[in-house]
């Protein structure tokens, strides 16, 4: 789906500013995830019309982003969370292309299942974890920032919804790309959707809808996805019921 689709199809939801959705940033969280083909938008934002208000900067309703991970030599960090090692670390920078911000991340998955996320803005993408980088990664985690290299790039369409009854925030992604030094593909046709919440426990009109559609919740991490996608000889066996999904989506659509 081009851009110019998604524009006709968000402007009939109420707008947020980046200022007003301060309210609703949940660095603690409970995070939901769901995979399905873009054909399912047009339907589904209809349906999500009168529930929810999208993020509006400039005039723009959707928002590129660049996200850099980074990961030790042999890829430990990716290989504790397909073993499913929780207290995990993924640490990234990314740049928020139509408002011209950058920061480094790091999300810290905790044994409760809650995705905790502290970052810091920095005047560029971090390509090269140093100063103020490397000081946030020994902070807050137990991992020697000298031993983290750039190992891959993600890029999509974000577009991000805040509930208008609920604490909730939910991020649609699309036009899915994956890049490293030497590779470039992408996943056309697919949706990566986040419903971000403060408990598993609170009302979701998105969830609800995603019943109604018969759209089962699915969870690989497009960090994960990116890895899979081009380390094919990486260790995946954990992630093959997910990428089988994938593939049957992907031809259907």
């Amino acid at each position: 789906m081009v851009s110019t689709e998604l524009n006709s199809l968000l402007e009939k939801f109420d707008p947020i500013s980046l200022k007003e959705m301060d309210s609703v940033k949940l660095q603690d969280r409970v995070d939901t995830k769901f995979m399905f083909s873009d054909a399912v938008l047009p339907a589904l934002f209809e349906k999500m019309v009168p529930h929810y208000r999208v993020l509006k900067i400039e005039e723009h309703r959707f928002n590129h982003y660049e996200t850099l991970y980074f990961d030790t030599e042999k890829f430990d960090l990716y290989v504790k969370h397909h073993n499913g090692k929780l207290n995990r670390y993924k640490f990234r920078s990314r740049r928020y292309v139509e408002s011209e911000l950058n920061f480094f991340e790091v999300k810290f998955k905790n044994n409760k299942g809650r995705t905790i996320k502290d970052r810091i803005k920095r005047p560029e993408i971090v390509k090269v974890i140093a100063d103020k980088s490397s000081d946030l990664v020994r902070s807050i985690s137990n991992i020697d920032p000298s031993t983290l290299r750039p190992k891959l790039w993600v890029n999509y369409i974000r577009i991000t919804f805040v509930s208008k009854s609920s604490q909730e925030r939910l991020t649609v992604d699309t036009q899915l790309t994956f890049k490293d030094d030497t590779q470039c593909l992408n996943y056309n046709g697919l949706v990566i959707a986040e419903v971000k919440r403060a408990s598993a426990k609170d009302k979701s009109q998105f969830v609800e809808l995603m019943k109604a559609f018969s759209i089962n919740q699915k969870s690989i991490s497009k960090y994960c996805l990116g890895v899979i996608t081009l380390n094919p000889d990486i260790k995946k066996n954990v992630f093959k019921p997910t990428l089988l999904y994938l593939n049957k989506l992907l031809k259907a659509s």
